[in-house]
């Protein structure tokens, strides 16, 4: 286990331009398209993250080619072959909600499994939906987690899966549903969290050929995949929005300005309205062409906020809440408690932990900003936890934050940006 890392406070306000690295999102979900597309596909833009590296692994595992030809830039040589293997998806829950559906695809014996954390975390509703459309799937520990092993062919069917635990679910069967035979139905059971996501999928899949219908019947919804191959193709990976949110969270912690190229209100990643969140804190928000500026107001001011749809960013947002001059009601999100840590149970303790005062809900939090102290933040080896607390050091000096290298499962240059941040930082005279 690393020391614990200090983080260094600024003493002005910063004013900051931030090249971030591409959406882990669109990454693993580019990665899959063009793995299942027979020929030559370049992806510009890739992130590379623990995250990132264990779709690429496991892809490789599978037979399929994926190698650098450049800075954040990768040639993946897919193919319709069905290779059968033993994918390990470290911690990351988007290769094993991406990957089990398309590892139903082959005949073959495969088996999915990855780190203690992942084993934590929810399969269930991905290995019932291939259930029921005749895949083989044995649960090696039960209760809807993995280990697990499959054999297929998945080949078409009118499939069911939840929407309120995880959007993962829906959009790896969505993934994998250009390579049936007769292509897949799903319906959505229950109210759909994260909403964002889904369009996301669906909107990668289409740049790679895909066919995707959508309809709403007696107050349920469904998705249509056509068996239309993916086609290979150059695709260009956004900035991460969940990691500008950590950006754009900085000008107000700091009191300055930060830009982040790139991003844009057409912008994929649903997590770009977080701005949307910190412009009702009292951010000044400017939306450019291409680019999105953040600069600190009059104040930080408390909000009350349903976040179902950008619940990645809960952690930031209960960070900079510490700081606001009224209270914070954080809504909507009971199903964070499931995420790579209990991301409720989490940012109260460490609230608590340097003097504020926070109340888990049953779904969300309140936050009461007060004084605050200097603290050595637990992370639970949560990646955004790591990232949203060491935040508040740039403000309150003798801030530091345990376990400092799990930032490296999606943003493994997170401390390079806080020392970025903190050369860009300006007298307030210069503010403009």
């Amino acid at each position: 286990m690393q020391d614990p890392l200090s983080i260094t406070s600024v003493g002005a306000p910063i004013d900051a331009t931030v090249d971030l690295p591409g959406s882990k999102s669109i990454t693993n979900r580019a990665l899959v398209c063009a793995a299942l597309a027979e020929g030559t596909s370049v992806l510009t833009g890739v992130l590379h993250a623990d995250d990132t590296e264990a779709m690429v692994e496991a892809l490789r595992t599978l037979g399929v080619e994926a190698t650098g030809t450049g800075h954040a830039e990768l040639t993946v040589v897919g193919s319709t072959e069905r290779r059968a293997g033993a994918v390990d998806a470290r911690q990351s829950g988007t290769t094993a909600r991406f990957l089990l559906p398309l590892l139903a695809l082959g005949e073959g014996m495969s088996t999915l499994d990855g780190d203690a954390q992942l084993r934590d975390r929810p399969m269930g509703p991905t290995f019932d939906a291939l259930r029921s459309a005749g895949v083989r799937v044995e649960e090696q520990a039960g209760a809807g987690h993995l280990p697990v092993t499959v054999a297929g062919p998945l080949r078409t069917g009118s499939l069911a899966v939840p929407g309120d635990v995880s959007s993962q679910f829906l959009s790896g069967l969505l993934l994998s549903g250009p390579a049936t035979p007769d292509g897949l139905e799903l319906t959505v059971t229950t109210e759909l969290i994260s909403r964002p996501y889904v369009d996301m999928t669906v909107a990668v899949m289409e740049a790679f050929g895909a066919r995707v219908d959508h309809d709403v019947v007696g107050g349920r919804e469904t998705w249509h995949v056509a068996p239309e191959p993916y086609r290979p193709t150059t695709y260009a990976i956004e900035p991460d929005a969940s990691a500008a949110s950590y950006a754009w969270a900085a000008a107000l912690v700091t009191g300055g300005r930060v830009t982040v190229p790139g991003l844009h209100r057409s912008s994929l990643q649903g997590d770009v309205a977080f701005v949307d969140v910190l412009e009702q804190m009292g951010a000044a928000v400017t939306w450019h062409d291409d680019a999105v500026t953040v600069a600190a107001g009059r104040g930080l001011h408390g909000v009350d906020v349903d976040m179902a749809h950008i619940s990645d960013t809960v952690p930031t947002l209960a960070a900079l809440a510490a700081l606001a001059d009224g209270p914070t009601t954080i809504r909507g999100v009971g199903f964070i408690r499931d995420k790579e840590s209990d991301r409720i149970a989490g940012p109260v303790a460490e609230l608590a932990r340097c003097g504020i005062d926070a109340v888990a809900t049953d779904d969300g939090m309140v936050i009461r900003p007060g004084p605050i102290h200097a603290a050595t933040f637990e992370t639970y080896r949560d990646h955004r936890m790591a990232m949203a607390f060491g935040l508040l050091g740039l403000a309150v000096p003798g801030m530091a934050v345990r376990d400092p290298g799990c930032v490296a499962k999606t943003f493994p240059g997170f401390w390079d940006l806080l020392d970025d941040l903190r050369a860009g930082s300006v007298a307030p005279s210069r503010q403009r």
